[in-house]
Parts: C-alpha cells; sequence; structure tokens
C-alpha cells in the first residue's frame, strides 16, 4: 500500500537516539538487540511442507526483503542500522517456524517485485496489500488487515467517523496519490450528490506540518496509514482515533507474505502463520507494536484481491 507519508524513518530513529533512552521515550523498544522479540519453535508442519528443491538465497537462512517504511511497521532502531519493527517480528517468527535463520535484505519500495523474481530474496514483508494484478507473479499469505484510519486531536469534540457523512463539511489532512485519498474523494462524491457539505480537503508534504496543522485547529482530522498513526498517537499521546477503513473500501483489504508465483513457499508460509495464530506468539507481536486491531483470524493463500484499476 502506498503511504504518502514522507518523514525519514532515519530521522526517526536519530531523533529516538538523541532522547538517550528509545523505550522510554516510546513506550516502544527501538534498540538493536531486540530482547523483548517474540519467538518461535519450529513448525514441523510448515518445514515438511517446502518444496524439496526451493532454491533459498542461503542455506539454512530465510532471505526476507523489507522497505523500510514507517514505525511501527519498520523503521530503524537507535543504531540507525538495525531494522525494527512488526514486519521484521513477523519475519522472524516465520524463520524460526521454518528452522532456518532469518537474514533482512533492506529494498527500496519500487525494487520489491524485481528483488523476489529475481531470487534475491526468498519473500517480502513489507505491508504488501494482496491485488488481483499482483497476482499474476506472487503468491500470498494473509497476516493483517490493511486498515486507514481517522484521528483527530484529543480534545476534539469529533466522536466518531465511520461514514461518508461522518466527515461532511470537515476539514481533512490525507495522502496525494494514496488508497485513503481516493477513498476520502468517493466519500466527497457521495455527500455532496447527497446534498451534504463537500469535505474542504488537505494535503502536506511533511508529517510534522500535518501534526502542526491539526494540532492548531487548521484541519479537523488525519486520514492516513492506521498503523503509523497508532504508533504516533500511542508515543505522543496528542491524537486518538475516531475510526478506521479498510484500506480497500468498500472491498476487505489484507497484506500477505509475498513469495514468487508457484514457488511452493505460500502453502508452508500460511501454515506457519496459523499455527503462530493458535499459538498466540502472532498476537503477542501485534500487542508489541500496539496493532492488535489490525488482527485476522486466519492466514489464507492468495485470497480475494483488490481489482485491477
Amino acid at each position: 500500500m502506498k503511504t504518502g507519508l514522507q518523514l525519514s524513518s532515519l530521522v526517526l530513529a536519530v531523533m529516538f537516539y538523541v532522547s538517550g533512552n528509545a523505550f522510554a521515550a516510546t513506550g516502544f523498544d527501538l534498540s538493536p538487540d531486540q530482547h523483548g522479540r517474540v519467538r518461535a519453535e519450529q513448525d514441523a508442519a510448515a518445514t515438511k511442507a517446502v518444496p524439496a528443491n526451493f532454491p533459498f538465497v542461503a542455506k539454512d537462512e530465510l532471505t526476507v526483503g523489507i522497505v523500510v517504511a514507517h514505525p511501527p511497521i519498520s523503521t530503524y532502531a537507535t543504531d540507525a542500522k538495525t531494522v525494527v519493527g512488526f514486519d521484521p517480528d513477523l519475519a522472524q517468527l516465520v524463520a524460526d517456524s521454518l528452522g532456518r535463520k532469518l537474514n533482512v535484505v533492506i529494498l527500496a519500495w519500487p525494487d520489491w517485485p524485481l528483488a523476489l523474481a529475481s531470487g534475491k530474496v526468498d519473500a517480502v514483508i513489507s505491508n504488501v496489500t494482496v491485488t488481483e494484478e499482483r497476482k499474476a507473479k506472487f503468491d500470498f499469505s494473509t497476516y493483517r488487515r490493511d486498515e486507514v484510519g481517522f484521528f483527530v486531536k484529543t480534545d476534539s469534540p469529533i466522536k466518531s467517523i465511520r461514514e461518508p457523512k461522518d466527515v461532511a463539511g470537515l476539514r481533512v489532512i490525507t495522502d496525494a496519490g494514496t488508497n485513503q485519498e481516493k477513498i476520502l474523494l468517493e466519500w466527497d462524491k457521495q455527500n455532496v450528490a447527497h446534498g451534504l457539505k463537500p469535505i474542504q480537503v488537505q494535503y502536506y508534504d511533511d508529517d510534522a506540518v500535518k501534526s502542526v496543522a491539526l494540532q492548531s485547529g487548521r484541519a479537523d482530522a488525519i486520514f492516513s496509514v492506521n498503523a503509523a498513526l497508532l504508533y504516533d498517537s500511542a508515543t505522543h499521546g496528542k491524537t486518538r482515533q475516531v475510526g478506521t477503513v479498510s484500506g480497500g473500501w468498500p472491498r476487505t483489504a489484507e497484506v500477505a507474505v509475498t513469495t514468487r508465483r508457484g514457488s511452493g513457499l505460500a502453502a508452508p508460509v500460511t501454515i506457519a502463520l496459523n499455527d503462530l495464530i493458535g499459538k498466540g506468539q502472532y498476537r503477542a507481536v501485534l500487542e508489541r507494536w500496539n496493532l492488535g486491531s489490525e488482527a485476522i483470524d486466519k492466514a489464507a493463500t492468495n485470497p480475494p484481491g483488490l481489482p485491477k484499476s
């Protein structure tokens, strides 16, 4: 999912490093050693399901491509080089389940399809939404709901935003060229057609400016990636969530571990994910990064994805 969030994860890491105590300052462990990382035992069923001839990048390793985006999905630790967050934690659990050591390869977002197709990585775990277009080239094992959220400042009179009429006449900040912008503009179109006040959509290139606009009263709400806004809310305590919408509205969207089409790795990954769900490690990792609201009940291999645009 394209997010439009512009604040560099590296800058965030440096900011937390300067604070002197990342965990105390934010409530999240951004240290490179990650002593609190949840681990799993090898899953016999998942391991057995891996094709005998699967061409892993390295012996005894699972090489996973991750795009360093924004916390809590993925970011740099206080050493400004180690990748931490929910996706790296999930990658570790999958590697554990397959009885392999985790090897993380940092990718740029435009590069992950080629890195996977060329065999540079065995899998990509990086907030990739399942779409029908992507399914033509890749297999998917779902692990989290794809959600975008509405957030307001803590003392806002707005209590809930659940449907188009709830944002009629509001000044809403969103991200240009994203799923959330597409949803917001469609809601505005519906509102105007029903005689309601139009939404005043605002765009800012910098997250700090977005925050200032919201806190100063120049905007009523921010509509963006739910996971990132939950993290920001938990870290700073200046905003609160008043509603979420599937990133594929009006359809349900999920993000998934991505593997090469027909390689045979998707099925064992899905087995591993469902075992992790059943044993509680999956939920523990979600809660570690304040993402419990985005949990799924069951992982699926190649479920219906968002339609081709």
